[in-house]
């Protein structure tokens, strides 16, 4: 999308709230067409990129003094966009590195891990990011910031962050020439043991993304 179709005319493009929506609007374009699968081989690469590159602006939003919205209650931004598409596209293109294992807060002493899946993640940050982006293009930009800042403390910070550190596993074992076991059955569905959470993403996504990342195997 365009600055033009996305900023009013008179807003500095140096301002903070532009340079803010600009990240989160580069952000849900790229990772939809990710999700598409047209470069299946460089899905995990890109999406190691995107989320790092979110996650700064996450920083700046989280270092940021607290924004205070306009008004005491929140404007009705219309029904949410569905992801469920998005959801199924990832779930498909990442079988079978979906599924990982993270702890929610690693200040909870002897917190058990979990099972996660990172089409979920994904959805769940752009519902998020979505939900900013129509108080934003409503003109409503503190209302758009303080929902961005809260819900990156809240929801899509520990979210984007826990599947940063999914996505960055995988290309290291491809780049260190170091292939895992497949997950066997791991699922988010379903209770799992500690060993099955200690599993990780298999050989076949090695082999998928070797190749972009110019590791040869043997």
């Amino acid at each position: 999308m365009s600055d033009a179709t996305l900023h009013d005319a008179k807003r500095d493009p140096d301002d903070f709230a532009v340079q803010i929506a600009d990240s989160i609007e580069s952000f849900i374009v790229a990772v939809a067409e990710v999700s598409r699968g047209d470069e299946p081989d460089s899905a995990v690469p890109f999406l190691l990129l995107e989320v790092s590159q979110l996650l700064l602006t996450g920083g700046r939003l989280g270092a940021h003094e607290d924004f205070l919205p306009d008004e005491r209650y929140e404007p009705d931004v219309g029904p949410e966009p569905d992801v469920d598409e998005l959801r199924e596209r990832f779930a498909l293109l990442l079988d079978p590195v979906d599924v990982y294992s993270e702890v929610f807060d690693p200040y909870v002493p002897r917190s058990a891990p979990v099972a996660c899946r990172i089409s979920d993640d994904l959805a769940d940050i752009i519902t998020d990011l979505r939900h900013g982006m129509a108080h934003y293009r409503d003109g409503r930009v503190s209302e758009a910031l303080w929902w961005w800042q809260f819900s990156y403390l809240s929801n899509w910070g520990p979210t984007a962050s826990a599947a940063l550190r999914a996505l960055q596993s995988l290309v290291a074992h491809v780049r260190l020439d170091q292939p895992l076991d497949e997950l066997n059955g791991l699922d988010t569905d379903a209770a799992a043991t500690e060993e099955q959470l200690a599993e990780e993403a298999g050989r076949v996504m090695a082999e998928e993304i070797a190749a972009p990342l110019g590791i040869r195997h043997s």
